[in-house]
């Protein structure tokens, strides 16, 4: 596993940490810009068609939450997570959703599901292949879980393009590296899709190119940034005072109107043959 990255040992962790993680993922599915991303790339797979979803590396429950909201989504969906703590908070906000009769969420390792050969119509990926071990191993999991001619969505950061300014040109470029090694185990995987699907014989049918941006004030970026005092000292390659003090930093500058915070993100739709 990562040796820096958290989010690859979420069955490890902390509840305190685990809470920070679910603050996140939560506040950074509610942004406006992050539900237009999701649902870009769910309506591009024609996802209400499908009658079986698997959800890899649900966390809590964002994309399937999201799939069982659709006016038009039919079908049955299952999350699985590496971590029980994420199971648990993604059940309950299903459950406050009223969504049990659709989805329901089990513990597991997506690169080794222990699932069905050609057992979905379709698998979604949100924001997990940055974090996990094995990229092409996880691809393979999904391909051979999917169904002749079903689809095969992986959407994540291109974290390799992530930057947060500061007044320091290098220091910022110093920081942001830290940034990225310390919650990311595979900064530049959305770049590698092509050639994972290609070896798993997969077809890519549709790429979305996105950018999330704050300019002058943290907006989107700002669960990152108070994220990051608790997760990023866990990596042993920034000490907490450190990491205070970065994000109090980045906040002054949101105060100040001078923050500045990027990435890409790009989302894919395979089609299995």
């Amino acid at each position: 596993m990562s040796k820096s990255d958290p989010w690859n040992t979420t069955d490890q962790l902390d509840v305190e940490t685990l809470a920070v993680m679910v603050e996140r993922l939560e506040a950074r599915a509610q942004h406006p810009a992050f539900v237009a991303m999701l649902d870009e790339y769910l309506d591009a797979m024609s996802i209400d068609t499908a009658a079986s979803v698997l959800d890899l590396g649900c966390g809590t429950g964002v994309a399937s939450r999201r799939i069982c909201a659709r006016p038009g989504f039919r079908g049955k969906c299952i999350g699985i997570d590496l971590s029980p703590y994420m199971v648990a908070e993604a059940g309950r906000l299903s459950t406050i959703e009223g969504r049990n009769d659709c989805v329901r969420f089990e513990t597991g390792d997506t690169h080794s599901l222990g699932l069905a050969d050609a057992s979905f119509d379709a698998v979604v990926a949100h924001t997990l292949f940055s974090h996990v071990d094995d990229p092409l191993a996880v691809l393979g999991e999904a391909a051979r879980v999917t169904r002749s001619g079903g689809k095969i969505a992986v959407f994540d950061g291109d974290y390799a393009s992530q930057t947060f300014e500061q007044e320091d040109p290098e220091k910022s470029k110093a920081d942001s590296e830290t940034f990225i090694r310390s919650v990311v185990a595979q900064p530049r995987v959305l770049r590698q899709m092509p050639r994972l699907a290609k070896h798993h014989g997969l077809r890519i049918l549709s790429v979305f190119p996105n950018m999330i941006t704050d300019v002058g004030e943290a907006d989107f970026w700002r669960s990152a940034v108070e994220a990051f005092r608790r997760l990023g000292p866990r990596s042993g390659l920034i000490s907490a005072e450190a990491a205070n003090s970065w994000a109090d930093d980045q906040l002054r500058a949101s105060d100040e109107g001078v923050f500045f915070a990027s990435s890409n993100y790009y989302g894919y739709v395979l089609e299995k043959g």
